[in-house]
């Protein structure tokens, strides 16, 4: 299973800049709440793909804030990992103080301040042999590496910190097919734990 295809509602960002939603179940008017918010509705490898074309920080943060909090209504199920919707007015320029890298079936995560390498630390995650990046402990399959980068994403937040995640997705068109069966539609909040994910 992809990643991608855990939650409910996964919003992510490709290399190029692009926003996307991917629904992995049928969500109750998703779709009229998502255009009206600005995405844009196509079919991909038999999935129905929402899109931002790339634009400032603050329109797609703005955007992405208003479509989040509608499906939110139908759904906690959702995770957030997109790098293009990531705007505050009072974060400072420069690189990111973590980034994290998904490739080859695992996570690579770089720390630019020891305090986001401290918290990483606090998450279980490990410096490699080069000590050049931090990796997740051993053993976890596609959910638990989203659980550990989502919970660590949340926290850095908390605490001030910059991130920014790389899902290895250059366009739109390399977003893969789901290997997830949609299930009947959504009527109501779901009453069981989500992934953790970043309020914005």
């Amino acid at each position: 299973m992809s990643l991608l295809d855990i939650p409910d509602v996964f919003i992510g960002s490709t290399d190029d800049g692009h926003t996307f939603v991917l629904l992995n179940r049928r969500i109750r008017d998703a779709d009229q709440l998502l255009t009206q918010a600005g995405f844009h509705s196509r079919e991909h490898h038999g999935r129905r793909l929402y899109l931002l074309p790339p634009a400032t920080a603050q329109d797609v943060h703005e955007r992405a804030g208003v479509a989040m909090y509608a499906l939110l209504a139908h759904t906690h199920d959702l995770v957030d990992l997109s790098w293009t919707t990531r705007w505050s007015p009072g974060q400072p320029a420069g690189g990111p103080d973590l980034q994290f890298e998904f490739g080859d079936g695992t996570v690579a995560v770089t720390a630019s301040t020891t305090a986001a390498r401290l918290l990483l630390k606090q998450h279980g995650f490990v410096p490699t042999a080069d000590g050049a990046s931090y990796r997740p402990r051993d053993g976890l399959d596609q959910r638990g590496l989203l659980g550990a980068v989502t919970a660590a994403e949340a926290h850095a937040y908390t605490h001030g910190l910059s991130a920014r995640v790389r899902l290895g997705i250059p366009t739109p068109a390399d977003i893969p097919a789901s290997t997830r069966r949609r299930s009947a539609p959504a009527t109501g909040p779901r009453t069981t734990p989500s992934a953790p994910r970043r309020t914005r």
